[in-house]
Parts: C-alpha cells; sequence; structure tokens
C-alpha cells in the first residue's frame, strides 16, 4: 500500500473536553485565551490565518496571511491593496479564515466584513517592520502580476534599496495598508477521540462585535 495515500493518513486526536461552561461569553476573549495558549504551546507561526474572499466572478479565493493584532471587534493584517485578495475585498468585503492548529488539535473558524485600516495605523505598523520587509513592499507594488523571473524580483529590490540610505527612515507605499476583520461569527473546534470532536459556534445577534450581544451554540461533530 502507498505510504502516501492521504485516506490512509490517520492521527488520534487526543485533546482535552471543551465545555460551554469554560467558554468566555465573547468570542474574542476566548480567542485571546486559545491564541495565548497555542503560542505557549511551541504551534508554529500560531498567528498564521488562511484568509478566503469573493472574487469577481463569486468564486472563493484561500491564502495564508499573518496575523497582525486583534481586539474585541476583531482581527488585523496587512498587505497590498492592489493584490488580488485587495482588489476582492474592495468589491466584496466578505471574508473568512480559519486557524489550523493542528499541533493542538484545535482550529478556530472566523468570519465577517474586512475594513481598511485608517492611515495611522498603516503608518504605525509599517514603521515597526524590518527595513527588509519595507523594501519589499514597495518592490512588491504589482503584488500578484505576471513575472519573467526572479531575476526581475530581486533588481526591483535592489533598485528600491537603493533609495533610501540606511538609517533613513522608509515611507509605507499608499498602495500598502492593512484590514480589520470585523467578527460577525466565530467557531471554536476542539479535536476529540473517534471524531466526536467539541464545537460552539458566537453568532453575533445584535450590535457592534465589540460590546454586541453574542449567541452561543454547540454544533454537532
Amino acid at each position: 500500500m502507498d505510504d502516501s495515500d492521504p485516506a490512509e493518513l490517520r492521527q488520534p486526536y487526543g485533546g482535552q473536553p471543551l465545555r460551554r461552561a469554560e467558554l468566555a461569553p465573547h468570542p474574542m476573549d476566548q480567542f485571546h485565551t486559545w491564541f495565548t495558549q497555542a503560542h505557549r504551546s511551541g504551534v508554529s507561526e500560531p498567528n498564521a490565518m488562511v484568509v478566503a474572499t469573493v472574487e469577481p466572478n463569486g468564486a472563493p479565493r484561500a491564502r495564508t496571511v499573518l496575523l497582525k493584532g486583534y481586539d474585541r471587534s476583531g482581527l488585523r493584517f496587512f498587505t497590498n491593496s492592489g493584490s488580488r485578495k485587495g482588489r476582492a475585498l474592495s468589491a466584496e468585503p466578505r471574508i473568512a479564515s480559519v486557524f489550523p492548529w493542528h499541533a493542538i488539535r484545535r482550529q478556530v473558524q472566523v468570519s465577517g466584513r474586512a475594513e481598511p485600516l485608517t492611515d495611522a495605523e498603516n503608518d504605525a505598523y509599517f514603521r515597526s517592520r524590518p527595513r527588509g520587509s519595507q523594501i519589499g513592499a514597495w518592490a512588491s507594488e504589482h503584488q500578484s502580476a505576471r513575472v519573467a523571473g526572479r531575476a526581475d524580483l530581486e533588481a526591483h529590490y535592489a533598485d528600491f534599496a537603493g533609495m533610501w540610505p540606511d538609517g533613513e527612515e522608509i515611507p509605507r507605499p499608499a498602495y500598502w495598508g492593512g484590514y480589520r476583520i470585523r467578527v460577525e461569527e466565530v467557531e471554536f473546534w476542539q479535536g476529540r477521540a473517534d471524531r466526536m470532536h467539541d464545537r460552539f459556534r458566537y453568532l453575533l445577534a445584535s450590535g457592534e462585535p465589540a460590546e454586541g450581544v453574542w449567541e452561543l451554540d454547540r454544533l454537532s461533530p
């Protein structure tokens, strides 16, 4: 039998029980607890999340981005607004994301609507990035577009690197910024034995995400 057959790849899920009484009233407070536990448990890049958007033709499209902040309103990430996901969000702000913390048999699914961050928020985070990443933001001006080869990319990077001597502040490109996913639904999934997983879903019943009314239900695995 082919040991690479995905149908034959199985792992026992022996996670701890997830009980309603243990969950916080607000989903983002619960997210903070789980995110902290994932980070402390040694999960590689616990802030890596798969983000799905809606293409202009109605098709879904997903990719991995890095979470760069969160609060009771939702999640924050940064990208090129002219990228494929940026263009998709400009036309249709509905968005979904998932944190696949396989190592601890957990995942968190979040869905809602994306809204652009303010210039002040974008500038503050851009200044905190390593110099190489700042130059990379300029070099990837045409993110998602076709390129002839790696050499062209590296030449483009070198051109921008030469524009700002070491120690000189690099400005943020106008097309580079962030989004806040204003949460409307959050599901916490805990793997359990025999595929009898624990699943709890928060739904925003009324009000704004930060201080609104949230309903909590257990879902069948």
